[in-house]
């Protein structure tokens, strides 16, 4: 176990200078490494804490850089937004929500590939009430997952912001959403020993990150900063999917099986009690069957159920969809292991 808090505290080190070269994005680095140590409703309070402290340290050394009009348009509009967020954590699960924030983050694969020039020529400013939809994207977002990082890192760089503006006017915009979430994470009973203790972990590393990374950012150049940022993007995006898809397969029952029985090919899709088949013949066509409740049985078909319900051990029912036909029902009728179908 000290190994492992080791590898958390030396990965969080190099994920915020990372995250300090690039703009943002430790957090997003982390969640897949969190998510072995928690359950997915704790990971936003460990990583809401120590970027709580990151945040603090990044203004302390880069405060001169802070851009008060985007600041001053961006904050009002999160603060609601994170307290939505931060609420719904309670009903939601984060790990879909990580999978759509692992996507987007790939989709700037493109931009690696983009030379100086391009960049230059390509990039127009926003209007400015869009900092207010980023604001309030960036509140929810970071109150369900606990973690913005460098999903909007793009629009801070559209708005023809340096490298130590953007360090620190992300800083300052976030540091007030890192404490609005702390709050309200415990205020949810959205914590445990566990998520203080690796949320310290965190902090600690967060703070000698900040202070060693002002040595070596007057080094970088905007282009190779820029750069990195796309990169650390692309590669948290396949690291964030990979994990979260591995978790949402294994808490939610999610699989796809194919079989072919001679006549027809099956392949069904499985997702928490649900299910869904498509079966093809040539002669048949394609049909898809979905897995339903007595209660969606229409009347006159539910007659028919609770007749029989009673002569077999399991009765699965089944809702089936073809091209050209009305819907129809389908009984899978379970008796001692053997199987009758009964079409209606």
């Amino acid at each position: 176990m000290l190994f492992e808090l080791f590898i958390l505290f030396a990965g969080s080190i190099i994920a915020f200078w990372i995250s300090a070269i690039c703009g943002g994005g430790a957090s997003l680095i982390l969640i897949p490494i969190l998510n072995i140590f928690l359950p997915a409703s704790q990971v936003p309070f460990a990583l809401t804490l120590g970027t709580f402290s990151s945040s603090v340290s990044r203004i302390s050394m880069f405060k001169k850089h802070i851009n008060w009009k985007i600041f001053a348009w961006f904050v009002p509009f999160s603060i609601p937004a994170v307290l939505i967020g931060a609420y719904l954590v309670k009903y939601i699960n984060p790990n879909y929500l990580q999978v759509i924030i692992g996507s987007f983050l790939i989709s700037n694969l493109p931009q690696l590939f983009n030379s100086s020039k391009k960049d230059t020529e390509t990039k127009q400013k926003y209007p400015n009430y869009l900092l207010a939809i980023i604001g309030f994207l960036a509140g929810f977002i970071s109150g369900i997952t606990g973690a913005i990082g460098l999903l909007f890192n793009r629009f801070y760089l559209r708005f023809g912001l340096k490298k130590e503006e953007i360090v620190a006017t992300r800083a300052a915009n976030e540091v007030f959403l890192h404490f609005i979430k702390l709050f309200i994470y415990v205020y949810l009973g959205l914590y445990s020993k566990s998520a203080i203790y690796l949320g310290i972990i965190i902090a600690s590393a967060t703070i000698v990150s900040a202070y060693s990374i002002k040595y070596i950012l007057p080094f970088i150049s905007e282009y190779l900063f820029k750069k990195i940022g796309f990169i650390a993007m692309v590669l948290s995006g396949f690291s964030l999917l990979w994990t979260t898809s591995n978790k949402i397969i294994e808490q939610d029952n999610f699989k796809i099986e194919s079989y072919n029985d001679g006549t027809k090919n099956y392949s069904t899709v499985t997702w928490k009690s649900s299910k869904i088949t498509f079966e093809y013949a040539l002669n048949y066509g394609l049909e898809v069957e979905k897995t339903i409740t007595a209660k969606e049985l229409p009347d006159h078909i539910f007659i028919k159920y609770s007749n029989i319900i009673d002569q077999y051990d399991e009765i699965i029912l089944e809702k089936v969809y073809s091209l050209g036909h009305n819907p129809s029902y389908e009984f899978n009728c379970y008796k001692e292991n053997k199987l009758r179908k009964i079409k209606i």
